[in-house]
């Protein structure tokens, strides 16, 4: 058998399909659906299978629900499935995947912008007090 890079296209067809998200719901209130796809997007294919569900919008604990078939995820790796930077996010966040390099750097900029609002706080209540002064 030939290596994938022979330009034989064995391998894209064997790897035609790819994990992706898939938005529901309604304006303003977001939905996903974690499934698998033909790689092509058009609108017209029909999913081949749904893995699990995202839901970004932040429940009354202030939690993002997500739900994964983890038995079908490998199952769709094995059969040599591409995922989606989205979803490879999703499954870094979820134990799944290593860590996405991109949860990193919102965790850093959430950090600084955290750090910096205290700080801000920290010069307006020494300006009242000097200004009460």
């Amino acid at each position: 058998m030939l290596p994938p890079a022979s330009g034989t296209g064995k391998f894209y067809a064997k790897a035609a399909k790819s994990i992706r998200l898939i938005r529901q719901g309604c304006t303003n209130r977001p939905f996903f659906h974690i499934s698998v796809t033909h790689r092509k997007r058009l609108n017209s294919q029909p999913v081949i299978e749904q893995l699990g569900s995202y839901d970004p919008m932040p429940n009354v604990h202030n939690e993002k629900l997500v739900a994964l078939n983890l038995e079908r995820i490998k199952y769709w790796l094995g059969k040599g499935a591409h995922v989606s930077p989205p979803v490879a996010e999703l499954f870094g966040l979820a134990g799944f995947f290593p860590i996405h390099p991109r949860s990193y750097m919102n965790a850093w900029r959430n950090r600084k912008t955290t750090q910096e609002n205290i700080a801000k706080q920290m010069e307006e209540e020494k300006a009242k007090e000097t200004a009460n002064l």
